[in-house]
């Protein structure tokens, strides 16, 4: 795997943006993310489409790197960890998530998150909740027009079109405006949307060796 980083300045706060589909919070010590959709491959296949597991293997793989690189104290997922409920990827993850019992792991709560009281416990949570403040920043999975704070929100999964002579190339982006960081799925097994991205944003696209503004 390769690791291209970019840092950014949000409220005077340094963010780290990566080719890995997810920031670094410096001051906080957080790793933060979105749109991991942990049990989709088994809903798939539970539903008679065979799809091999690799796919998530290969996103908790990238999650391990990232964690070693940054060392973070925090891990912060902005909304729909799960796709469907519980399932045998869930108890994959978990199986994960033991390795790392001294990180933090904040869930906001997004569409696909339906937990009982019993998978949260089995999920080692240690906050839950629809949305988390911090200083000038409030994390939730979709964004909310009259909310007043800087808002970093996943949800979209957004991406933007790159033309070129040969063909037309969609790559996953970052997005920053003036009160929203926008997310792009962590899991590669995720559709993107191009068309409802916020508007007067930067975009940040990044290939699997580097990110640019565009």
């Amino acid at each position: 795997m390769n690791l291209a980083t970019k840092n950014i300045l949000i409220k005077k706060e340094t963010f780290t943006l990566t080719n890995q589909r997810a920031v670094f919070w410096e001051k906080e010590k957080a790793l933060i993310l979105s749109d991991l959709h942990i049990g989709k491959t088994a809903h798939f296949r539970k539903n008679g489409i065979a799809l091999a597991n690799h796919i998530m293997k290969n996103d908790l793989e990238r999650l391990s790197i990232l964690i070693e690189y940054f060392k973070p104290e925090k891990f912060i997922v902005v909304g729909d960890l799960l796709h469907a409920g519980n399932n045998s990827d869930v108890d994959e993850f978990c199986h994960w998530r033991n390795q790392y019992s001294d990180l933090n792991f904040y869930l906001i709560e997004g569409n696909h998150d339906k937990i009982s009281k019993q998978l949260e416990e089995k999920l080692c949570l240690d906050f839950k909740a629809v949305s988390l403040e911090i200083d000038d920043f409030i994390f939730i999975h979709d964004f909310e027009k009259n909310q007043p704070k800087f808002q970093i929100t996943g949800h979209i999964h957004p991406g933007v079109v790159i033309n070129s002579t040969v063909k037309n190339i969609k790559l996953p982006c970052f997005t920053v405006t003036a009160n929203q960081l926008l997310l792009p799925a962590f899991s590669e097994f995720t559709g993107l949307d191009t068309k409802n991205l916020p508007k007067d944003g930067k975009f940040y696209v990044f290939t699997d060796s580097e990110i640019h503004e565009i």
